[in-house]
């Protein structure tokens, strides 16, 4: 496996990983409504701006891809893996890529920690320092984990 920055032709793949997993995982987690929260804002043009950013990669076996991951100053701003290649060390292969590069410049990292995800983070030494809840339509709320992790 392999973690490289993404680039524009990438986008398509991208795209799918995270719609993908948001719809095979959150339902389990979450309504409806979060469900298609998260699709909206992981749009064509929201991956694109990442991609832009240089801070987008992903992580290939080959020429397949298997999940991508985003940051933006120490904020990790995303980790996502394909169903079918979850709890095979994706993630955090993932992950170590994104806390490599924060660590040049900050000396901690920090996420938004969906549901699911709270327990994978945690693992890693992340520690809740925050709880967050946006509010969507029909009176539903997002609620998630503000984490924190100090860097050595």
């Amino acid at each position: 496996m392999e973690y490289i920055t993404a680039v524009p032709e990438m986008a398509d793949a991208i795209y799918n990983i995270l719609h993908t997993t948001i719809e095979t995982v959150y339902p389990k987690y979450y309504p409806k409504e979060v469900v298609d929260f998260f699709c909206r804002h992981h749009s064509k043009e929201h991956v694109l701006e990442g991609i832009a950013s240089q801070n987008m990669g992903v992580l290939t076996d080959g020429d397949v891809i298997l999940g991508t991951g985003c940051f933006a100053g120490n904020h990790i701003t995303g980790v996502y893996v394909l169903p079918d290649y979850q709890k095979q060390g994706c993630g955090s292969r993932i992950m170590d890529c994104l806390e490599e590069e924060i660590r040049k410049k900050h000396d901690a990292s920090v996420l938004d920690a969906s549901l699911p995800a709270v327990f994978f983070y945690e693992n890693r030494g992340y520690k809740t320092v925050g709880h967050g809840v946006y509010e969507l339509d029909n009176g539903v709320k997002l609620v998630y984990e503000i984490m924190e992790k100090k860097q050595k």
